[in-house]
């Protein structure tokens, strides 16, 4: 098992604000008048309303805008990392053999097995709750996970924690020798499964005003390159769901 080091983005802001009053006091110092702070500028205004959408495929660096939910995201992505299919992005480790050994994905989930190992004929649907699927997923069976923790994903409420197999799983033993963490079918094994010992993960499932957004970060081995699973976590936290304007 480990634990995660994600700050709620409520008090990540809340301390950011703080710092930002505090720049804002210094500088009025000396000075014979000071206003409130100003408005932002039409041009920011409109930059902030023209961040790039998200590839469907190539290589990335910058800030996009993640469609498909009923919420977007904005994420932020330095450079080196890669999309495919425009719902998944991640980076290799050159020292190990096998691709994306840090990736974040996006897909929706729809069944859960109540039994990661013995899944055929366990693939429970669940309820379109961020707190049903926190609940079946920390459930289940052959996996073991950190205590769900409340977060901010910008404006919206969510849950975060680690997920990985027990380490005394056989996976051989395991229905079709892999175990799986979700589906999109009911009767097979379509999501996400591993076949061998290493891979974990780390799910923020953001509550959208009684739906839900699932973003997944996975870790494929142990012995990944500190550095990149750091600058995996600083993408995975610059994530930020933006409520429409009233």
């Amino acid at each position: 098992m480990w634990t995660s080091s994600r700050r709620s983005r409520a008090a990540h802001a809340t301390r950011s604000r703080q710092v930002g009053v505090a720049v804002a006091l210094l500088a009025c110092v000396g000075l014979a008048a000071c206003t409130a702070a100003e408005a932002p500028s039409p041009a920011s205004t409109a930059e902030a309303d023209t961040v790039a959408p998200f590839p469907e495929r190539g290589p990335l660096a910058g800030t996009y805008l993640v469609t498909g939910n009923p919420v977007p995201f904005e994420i932020t992505v330095p450079d080196g990392w890669v999309t495919y299919n425009g719902a998944e992005l991640g980076r290799d480790d050159p020292d190990i053999p096998n691709e994306w050994n840090v990736f974040l994905t996006f897909y929706p989930i729809r069944y859960v097995p109540t039994d990661a190992c013995a899944w055929q004929g366990a693939l429970v649907q669940v309820d379109p709750t961020a707190e049903a699927l926190v609940d079946a997923m920390t459930a289940q069976a052959s996996t073991v996970s950190t205590p769900p923790v409340e977060v901010m994903a910008g404006d919206y409420s969510g849950f975060e924690f680690d997920q990985a197999a027990e380490s005394d799983v056989d996976f051989t033993a395991c229905d079709g020798g892999k175990i799986c963490i979700w589906s999109d079918s009911a009767q097979d094994c379509t999501g996400r499964w591993f076949s061998s010992a290493g891979l974990r993960f780390t799910w923020l499932v953001v509550d959208l005003n009684g739906g839900r957004a699932v973003i997944e970060l996975g870790q494929s081995d142990p012995s990944i390159d500190p550095a990149l699973i750091k600058e995996g976590r600083a993408v995975f936290d610059s994530i930020e769901f933006v409520a429409p304007d009233e």
